[in-house]
């Protein structure tokens, strides 16, 4: 197999040129022996380059508490975080990266700062503790300092009087709607951008401030990606100023693509058979939100209340009806500012959760509901903080209550169980994914694409070959039924932490015993029915682990799930590589975690961000650009993501905001095994459901129905086609991307 874009393998876009992609890189600085600051980030640049990006994404810059692992946890904003090589390092970074045509996105945390210990390492807060609501720092932090009695509740001192991220209280919620607190936790970033060192901004959690369209508005010219978690047909607010977000919604509409619908039924009745299930998500969905809202969120939820008893008064009806409605927001917020007409998009949203609370309440609560649910909305002059403070409430409860919680309780196909997923989406068609595409060009088109990120439940592959068990439940089915029986007695897990747990090795063998049992601890915590990170059943957990080593260290029993995962390795190859060109070509900007140009076949952080290998990746693609041919699945991996990611960097008129998006169609026996599509002059091809293409007997008599009259080159293996008949294009990979034929790449 020749290379096809040697000469594009140092080659840098123009600074003014739509973004090729980016590549996240997760910076550490707590442990000398795993060090990843600046400097090692300036180290990649050639590497960067040859791969084809034209981001360097960066997790948080700004100093982070001490020992922090992801530097989400900011204690002073005006200094450069010292564990990473301070000010002067990160300079030098950027001048490197952007001395060899690559431009910088940096990771931005407006929600919260941390609270450290001592807490005198966070200059703002430690005024706040000695001086109370007389600090001039009060107005940083979300605090209700009646609850406080007048001072600021720590953890470990009492119910905690602020807003939280989530339901961590060692992560205290700022204020940015007050102009002195944007300005001075922004001067550091906003400074990076006018020397031109930062060329971009991703915006972690924008759902947890006050007013996150005022929050965008206010921010400096320049690319803007928001961490907005959207749900089902859910939209990003139009009138959000930034380019688009994160790129969960691509994650899910990918994943799906490569999933045979017809497999639900099925897979269905062989996870009520192993657990026992009987409900659908749905209810385990709801049971978990109002899990959060009584337990883990309870301040947040008691304050909310205790807004609505100021204006309404006392009232028992209120917290029954307030939880219920809450509990039902089947989105993280609705965006209503306090003020103005709630806009159509947030009636809708309330009204449906009006909905589904009403059939849960008696009826004497029905208008109490009613109530609630216009001051939601704003009106009936209800209080702005009662209004803000319902979104900020709801957001953590979609966080916590699906995410962090059910997404752990009803495992009937995990790779559906991701962020901003839907376990009940089963598949998604491609009539649906071209629709989204084609918007996604039209709407947002330099918005980002991901497969993996620092929070993905499991990485990109894992979830390829877990969505091969849609076409072979069977063998699936058979499986599981074998290995739960394989020892007398059965195990000690819950029977859905069980199914969870054989689906992780299919999907991420092989595995080591700790990483299996970091996984498994987490996985059991969070479900929250038999131990939890508050109320841990240490008895539980010893059998549950006990168990996990039990298994690895049974010869037979790895042999035969060695065995499972080679059935189903040569369809989850064909997803794997699929889901990646498509990802990389769609529109929007594709991110690549770091390391995942590879088999990224890591599980839930800290899992997911484990040190990277680059010293193997650099000698594979220095391989690959020799014209030696891939040797394995690595190297397929590496020369699809490369490829693909040199053609966006050498033409970005065909995939940026004017390349626009249009569906390619197969015809023939063998169509609907096919998802194809234009960009400019580019055609990606993939194969989807190989299963069951195997099953038909391959391509015979499906071709694509090219545009033009020309031959096409194979970007990835440098064949040149004739013919449009998808035989001979997929003959060496379960891919291709096309370019015509006298087109330079």
């Amino acid at each position: 197999m020749s290379d096809a874009s040697v000469s594009d393998a140092s080659g840098a876009a123009p600074d003014d040129a739509f973004p090729a992609g980016t590549y996240r890189l997760q910076l550490r600085g707590d442990d000398p022996a795993d060090r990843f600051g600046f400097a090692e980030a300036a180290a990649l640049a050639p590497y960067l380059v040859s791969l084809g990006v034209s981001h360097v994404y960066l997790s948080p810059v700004l100093q982070a508490a001490p020992g922090s692992t992801h530097g989400y946890d900011v204690v002073d904003h005006d200094r450069v975080s010292a564990e990473l090589g301070g000010a002067d390092a990160f300079r030098a970074m950027a001048v490197r990266l952007h001395a060899a045509g690559l431009r910088v996105l940096v990771d931005v945390v407006p929600n919260h700062m941390a609270v450290p210990s001592p807490p005198e390492l966070n200059k703002p807060l430690a005024g706040v503790i000695a001086d109370g609501p007389d600090s001039p720092y009060a107005a940083w932090f979300d605090v209700d300092w009646d609850a406080g009695g007048g001072r600021l509740v720590l953890p470990g001192q009492g119910e905690p009087n602020y807003r939280r991220f989530f339901d961590i209280s060692g992560l205290i919620g700022l204020r940015q709607e007050d102009p002195e607190v944007f300005e001075r936790t922004h001067a550091v970033l906003f400074g990076m951008i006018g020397e031109g060192l930062v060329d971009g901004l991703r915006i972690d959690h924008p759902d947890g401030l006050t007013d996150p369209r005022g929050y965008l508005a206010a921010l400096p010219g320049t690319w803007v990606l928001v961490e907005k978690i959207t749900t089902g047909e859910e939209a990003l607010p139009a009138d959000w100023r930034c380019d688009g977000t994160t790129g969960y919604d691509a994650l899910g509409m990918v994943g799906g693509l490569f999933v045979d619908p017809a497999g639900e039924r099925p897979l269905t009745k062989i996870y009520a058979a192993a657990t026992g299930a009987t409900a659908d998500f749905a209810e385990i969905e709801y049971t978990a939100r109002r899990f959060a809202a009584e337990n883990a969120l309870r301040p947040e939820t008691d304050r909310l209340l205790r807004v609505l008893t100021a204006f309404r008064g006392e009232d028992p009806r209120h917290r029954p009806a307030l939880v219920e409605l809450l509990a039902a927001v089947p989105v993280y917020r609705a965006y209503v500012v306090p003020g103005e007409e709630a806009p159509p998009e947030a009636v809708a949203v309330l009204e449906r959760a009006a909905d589904a609370a009403r059939a849960r309440l008696p009826e004497d609560l029905h208008g109490t509901l009613d109530a609630l649910v216009r001051l939601a909305l704003g009106l009936d002059g209800a209080p702005a903080e009662f209004v803000v403070r319902f979104q900020q409430t709801a957001a953590p409860l979609a966080a916590k209550g699906v995410e962090d919680t059910a997404f752990y309780r009803w495992n009937r196909m995990a790779a559906l169980n991701e962020v901003g997923g839907d376990p009940e989406r089963f598949a998604v068609g491609p009539e649906d994914f071209h629709a989204y595409a084609a918007r996604s060009a039209r709407e947002r088109p330099a918005t980002m694409t991901t497969l993996s990120t620092h929070d993905t439940k499991r990485q990109e592959d894992v979830r390829a070959r877990l969505a091969v068990l849609a076409e072979l439940p069977g063998s699936w089915g058979e499986a599981v039924e074998r290995w739960r029986g394989w020892f007398p007695g059965g195990s000690p897990l819950e029977p859905d932490l069980e199914y969870l747990f054989w689906q992780t090795l299919a999907g991420a063998w092989p595995l080591t015993g700790d990483r299996l049992a970091e996984f498994l601890t987490k996985a059991m915590r969070e479900a929250k029915t038999a131990t939890s990170w508050v109320d841990q059943n240490a008895g539980y957990e010893e059998g549950v682990l006990g168990f996990a080593a039990r298994v690895l260290a049974d010869p037979g029993l790895t042999a035969d799930i060695e065995g499972f995962v080679a059935l189903i390795s040569p369809y989850a190859r064909d997803v794997m590589l699929g889901q990646k060109l498509v990802q990389l070509t769609m529109p929007g900007v594709p991110d690549v975690y770091q390391g995942c140009e590879l088999t990224g076949l890591s599980l839930v952080d800290p899992d997911n961000r484990r040190p990277v290998d680059y010293g193997r990746r650099r000698a594979r693609l220095t391989r690959l650009d020799s014209g030696r041919p891939p040797q394995d699945l690595d190297d397929e991996k590496l020369l699809v993501t490369s490829r693909a990611l040199r053609l966006r960097r050498g033409h970005p008129e065909w995939f940026g905001p004017d390349g626009g998006y249009e569906p390619v169609a197969a015809t023939g026996p063998a169509a609907g095994h096919a998802v194809a599509f234009r960009r400019g002059r580019a055609v990606t091809v993939a194969t989807r459901l190989p299963a069951g293409l195997e099953r038909r007997g391959g391509w015979g008599g499906t071709a694509l129905d090219l545009p033009g009259g020309h031959a096409w080159r194979d970007v990835l293996t440098g064949a040149v086609h004739e013919r449009p008949d998808l035989g001979p294009i997929l003959a060496a990979l379960p891919v291709a991307l096309l370019v015509p034929e006298e087109d330079p790449t």
